[in-house]
C-alpha cells in the first residue's frame, strides 16, 4: 500500500532509513547494503529526494553523505509515517517487527544490557566528534552485557565505537555543575534511541 502511494519500493525503504535515523548520515554503498537494493536504483531515488529538498547531502573525506532534511516543510507528517518510535533502525528493540531493519541488526537488543533510561548515538554516527564518544547510555546496566552489545554493534557497523555509561543521578549532577563532557555531549549532534524520562528535554547547555 505505502509502496503504491509513494511510487517505489526503493523510495519507501530510503524514507524508512532516513526518517528512522534522524541526525544520521549515510553514504551510497552503506545505503545499498542497509536497504538491500541495487545501487543504480538507490542513486536515482536519492537524486529525486535531493531535488525536492527532502534529504540533503555533504561531501566528507571524498564520500558524499546523505541525511534527512529536518527543515523540510513536510518533515513532521512524514516522520509520523516513516520514523516509527525513538529507536534507531540499527538498534531497535527486537519486539519491533519492522521488516526494513537490516537482518544483521535484528539480534541487537538494548533490553539485554539492563535498565536503560537514556541511550543515544553521536560522534561517528552523526559525524560530530565534539562529544568524544559514539554511544552514550544512562541507566542501571550490566557492564559485561554492555561490552557484548557494543562488540556486536561494532561488528554491524564495521567500526570501533567509543562509549560511556553513567547513572541518572551522576548525569543530573554533572549537568547541574556544567561538567565539560556532559556539556559537550548535550551540545553535539545526536540521535536519541531511548529517553524514558525526557532527560534531554528543556536541556540548557
Amino acid at each position: 500500500m505505502i509502496e503504491q502511494l509513494f511510487g517505489s519500493k526503493t523510495r519507501v525503504k530510503l524514507l524508512n532509513l532516513f526518517f528512522g535515523n534522524p541526525n544520521r548520515a549515510f553514504y551510497v554503498r552503506e545505503i545499498t547494503r542497509r536497504i538491500d537494493e541495487q545501487i543504480n536504483s538507490v542513486r536515482r531515488e536519492l537524486s529525486n529526494l535531493l531535488s525536492i529538498g527532502l534529504i540533503k547531502s555533504e561531501n566528507t573525506n571524498n564520500k558524499v553523505y546523505y541525511e534527512v532534511n529536518q527543515k523540510y516543510v513536510y518533515y513532521a507528517p512524514l516522520r509520523e509515517i516513516f520514523g516509527g518510535d525513538k529507536l534507531a533502525g540499527s538498534v531497535r528493540l527486537k519486539e519491533n517487527k519492522d521488516s526494513n531493519v537490516p537482518e544483521e541488526y535484528k539480534s541487537l537488543d538494548l533490553r539485554s544490557i539492563g535498565h536503560v533510561d537514556l541511550a543515544l548515538l553521536t560522534g561517528q554516527f552523526t559525524r560530530d566528534e565534539s562529544s568524544g564518544v559514539d554511544f552514550f547510555v544512562i541507566g542501571n546496566v550490566n557492564m559485561n552485557a554492555l561490552n557484548k552489545f557494543v562488540s556486536e554493534l561494532e561488528k554491524s557497523e564495521n567500526k570501533n565505537i567509543r562509549f560511556a555509561v553513567m547513572s541518572i543521578s551522576d548525569f543530573n549532577y554533572r549537568k547541574q555543575i556544567k561538567d565539560r563532557f556532559i556539556s559537550a555531549l548535550l551540545a553535539s549532534k545526536k540521535q536519541v534511541l531511548v529517553d524514558s524520562y525526557g532527560l534531554l528535554e528543556n536541556t540548557e547547555v
